[in-house]
């Protein structure tokens, strides 16, 4: 399939694409507040995919390869946007929110999923970052040219919105 790839034939990229696409579409809908901008990010992805196959030089997994590539994709166009905000203050309550039970443990992925994607876009770049793709707060600085402070203090915020909206939809 890769040495396909490689060849730029149709069908061995056309089988690379239907047996990532949908895992990667989950990564893309980590970063974006809506299933059309991960779309476009997914596609622009493979596209990037395809012309770099030839760099893939089989260290490591071709998913984790892949993967980095939809990272960078998605980040790119976060950068590119500039829908992002990174100074958005903390009202009390979410404050308090914090200091509360962690509510994690009740919510199902796909409501997690829906809870992220609707995170101001700064918090969910440095959130998934951070949690889920497991950067440090410098690289995530480095990447989003912002400093260490501003990254942690982003993820914290983030935090403190999904637990407000986790205990939300606890309450209703």
């Amino acid at each position: 399939m890769i040495s396909g790839c490689m060849a730029n034939h149709a069908g061995a990229q056309q089988l690379l694409f239907d047996r990532y696409s949908k895992k990667m579409m989950g990564v893309c809908l980590r970063y974006v507040s809506n299933y059309e901008e991960a779309q476009d990010i997914l596609q622009e992805s493979f596209i990037k995919v395809f012309q770099k196959i030839s760099s893939y030089e089989g260290k490591g997994s071709l998913d984790g390869w892949i993967r980095r590539i939809i990272i960078n994709t998605a980040l790119d166009h976060f950068r590119k946007n500039k829908d992002y905000r990174f100074q958005q203050e903390i009202s009390e309550e979410e404050h308090a929110i914090a200091t509360e039970m962690n509510v994690m443990e009740n919510i199902q992925v796909k409501e997690l999923l829906t809870i992220i994607q609707a995170l101001p876009a700064g918090f969910r770049t440095v959130f998934n970052l951070y949690a889920v793709e497991g950067f440090s707060h410098k690289e995530i600085g480095e990447m989003l040219g912002i400093s260490e402070s501003t990254s942690k203090s982003q993820y914290s915020r983030a935090r403190m919105h999904l637990q407000k909206h986790i205990l939300a939809e606890q309450i209703l």
